[in-house]
C-alpha cells in the first residue's frame, strides 16, 4: 500500500459519485438497482466547521469502533510498517480556515506524520509529512445519521480519504435515498472522484485491505475477512491474544508429551536394562552353584 496525495480537484470542488447501477463487477457485490447521479462538492465550507464539544459516542457505536480499529491494528502490526489506527481524530485540510475538518470514528493513516502519536491531536494536510487517512469509518447513531449520510461523505471527499466505511447498525439513516443501509463503502478513483461502490448489508470488497467487509450475525460490528462467506475473518488484538496463546499451549503440551513419550522410553529401556541385569545375576548364581556342586563332588571322590 502506497502513500496517496490529496484528490485533484476541478477547481474548488470534489466529484463526488452515487451508487452504481445493479450489477456484479469483481470482486464488488452491489446490493440493488441503483442510478448514477454525479455531482460536484466544495473543497471547503464554513458549515464544515468541527465542533468544540463532540457527541458522546453510544455503546453501539463505541463497540463497533473499538472492534474495527482492534483489526486494523492487528493487520498493521503484520504489514510491519510505520501505520497508526486512531480515534476521533480531527482531519484538516484548508489553511484558511482550519476549523473545516472531519473527524472519523477510527482512520488508519499510512504513514503517520512523524509527530509522536500521543502529541499528533489533528491531521494537518498542509503540513509536510501529513497526509490523507487511507481508510475511515463512521458508526451511525440517532444523533449522527444525517451527518453519516449526508455531510460526512462530502467532507471525506474533500479530505483525500481513499476509503470510507459508514456502518449503521440500528438503520438509523434516512430513507429519502433509498435507505438507510447498514454498509456503504465509498472509493476513491483514479481521478480523484470519490465514489459510492456499495450499499447494501455486506459483504462489501475493501481495496485498501484487499478483504472483505462482512456484518457479524448479530448486527453489530463489522469485521474483516479473507472470504465473502465470513468464515476466515481477521483477528482482533484479543483474538490474537488468544491465538497465540493457545498455539502456546500447544507447543508446550506438545513439548510435555515428547518428554513423557521419552520418560516412557527411558523407563522401559531401565527396566530391560534391570531385567537383564537380573539375568545375568541369575546365570552367575547357576555358575557359582554348579562351580559349588563340582567341588563339592571333586572333594567326596578324592576321599573314596
Amino acid at each position: 500500500m502506497s502513500p496517496i496525495r490529496l484528490p485533484a480537484f476541478v477547481g474548488d470542488a470534489a466529484r463526488v459519485v452515487a451508487s452504481p447501477t445493479k450489477g456484479r463487477s469483481p470482486p464488488m457485490t452491489v446490493a440493488a438497482r441503483r442510478v448514477v447521479l454525479t455531482f460536484d462538492v466544495p473543497w471547503s465550507h464554513p458549515d464544515w466547521e468541527l465542533e468544540d464539544d463532540k457527541v458522546p459516542s453510544s455503546a453501539a457505536q463505541d463497540n463497533a469502533s473499538t472492534v474495527v480499529a482492534s483489526t486494523w491494528r492487528v493487520w498493521a502490526k503484520h504489514v510491519r510498517r510505520p501505520i497508526q489506527v486512531r480515534r476521533d481524530l480531527a482531519v484538516r485540510w484548508d489553511p484558511e480556515n482550519p476549523r473545516v475538518g472531519v473527524d472519523p470514528d477510527v482512520c488508519l493513516l499510512d504513514p503517520p506524520p512523524d509527530t509522536p502519536e500521543a502529541l499528533l491531536s489533528s491531521l494537518r494536510l498542509w503540513e509536510p509529512g501529513h497526509l490523507p487517512p487511507v481508510v475511515a469509518l463512521e458508526v451511525v447513531s440517532v444523533n449522527n445519521a444525517v451527518k453519516d449520510y449526508g455531510i460526512g461523505p462530502r467532507k471525506h471527499a474533500a479530505s483525500g480519504v481513499r476509503e470510507l466505511w459508514v456502518f449503521d447498525p440500528h438503520r438509523c439513516g434516512p430513507r429519502d435515498d433509498g435507505g438507510p443501509w447498514v454498509l456503504q463503502v465509498w472509493a476513491r478513483g483514479k481521478a480523484g472522484e470519490f465514489r459510492r461502490v456499495y450499499v447494501g448489508e455486506g459483504p462489501a470488497w475493501s481495496e485498501v485491505f484487499r478483504a472483505w467487509v462482512v456484518v457479524s450475525q448479530d448486527g453489530m460490528y463489522l469485521r474483516l475477512s479473507d472470504n465473502e462467506e465470513g468464515t476466515s475473518l481477521w483477528p482482533t488484538e484479543a483474538e490474537e491474544t488468544a491465538r497465540e496463546r493457545e498455539a502456546k499451549e500447544a507447543a508446550l503440551a506438545a513439548v510435555e508429551r515428547e518428554r513423557e513419550a521419552k520418560e516412557r522410553e527411558r523407563e522401559a529401556k531401565e527396566r530391560e536394562r534391570e531385567a537383564k541385569e537380573r539375568e545375568r545375576e541369575a546365570k552367575e548364581a547357576a555358575l557359582a552353584r554348579l562351580a559349588d556342586l563340582d567341588a563339592q563332588l571333586a572333594k567326596l571322590r578324592g576321599g573314596s
